[in-house]
């Protein structure tokens, strides 16, 4: 038998959060410039290590992002999103991270807390098509954020979050067209929508669109979850439209 004792190996554990918003009709995550090495100076999300053995992932998630962001955590809903270990991830050593995600509507323009440079909003096609480089795996990361979203306008009433107390079916189809990152059918989408009970109720009242003619207003409806749901296009078309079905 041997008498060798086992060792447990030396492995951080952190949080990372991929936070996204709508501005100006695009998805956006919010990105810190980092302050210290490694990768002084690249774009990174918000995030850090666990203090102490007696801080839980949720709680280290809201500190570095009050401390990196100075956003007002209390507004924001987190989830987990996914567990990072790929051994060569961080150039620090082994480490492990827990990646929350929070997904919400008119949310601030941030500024750089304590232990960043930076705080901004980033849209997320430059994250994904690689224009804009993160640290680290943080693309590969905001990714699967990014996936997570137009999974929950799928199956969830989300979208209406983003449009105020009365919207239009445009309105509502600029959200789901900002989120999923492609354009929509207006006939198609609107007959989805007709489908999906409970998702949205005509508000009652009209106004004047551009051309003169009245544009039907509506308001959310009482469901959170979407059944039938709101199942993405395959973006298969010449001109990249969805297809008429």
């Amino acid at each position: 038998m041997s008498d060798d004792r086992w060792e447990p190996p030396a492995i951080l554990l952190a949080v990372d959060l991929v936070i996204l918003t709508l501005r100006d009709s695009r998805l956006h995550v919010l990105l810190v410039e980092r302050g210290i090495e490694p990768y002084k100076g690249a774009q990174a999300l918000p995030g850090g290590f666990l203090q102490h053995s007696q801080e839980s992932l949720l709680f280290a998630a809201h500190r570095e992002l009050a401390e990196e962001t100075d956003l007002n955590v209390e507004t924001l809903r987190l989830e987990q999103l996914g567990v990072y270990d790929d051994p060569g991830r961080d150039p620090r050593g082994r480490v492990v991270s827990v990646a929350f995600l929070a997904i919400a509507p008119r949310l601030p323009e941030p500024t750089a807390g304590t232990d960043a440079a930076d705080a901004t909003w980033q849209p997320t096609d430059r994250v994904l098509s690689g224009e804009l480089d993160l640290a680290f795996d943080h693309r590969r990361i905001v990714t699967d954020g990014v996936e997570r979203a137009r999974a929950k306008l799928e199956h969830s009433a989300l979208a209406t979050a983003f449009c105020g107390p009365t919207f239009t079916i445009t309105d509502l189809q600029d959200v789901y067209e900002a989120v999923w990152g492609m354009p929509l059918d207006p006939r198609n989408f609107y007959r989805k929508i007709k489908k999906t009970d409970g998702f949205i109720h005509p508000a009652g009242s009209a106004r004047k669109a551009a051309t003169g003619r009245p544009a039907r207003l509506f308001r959310a409806g009482p469901r959170e979850a979407l059944y039938p749901p709101m199942i993405r296009p395959a973006d298969n078309s010449p001109n990249g439209k969805e297809q008429a079905q």
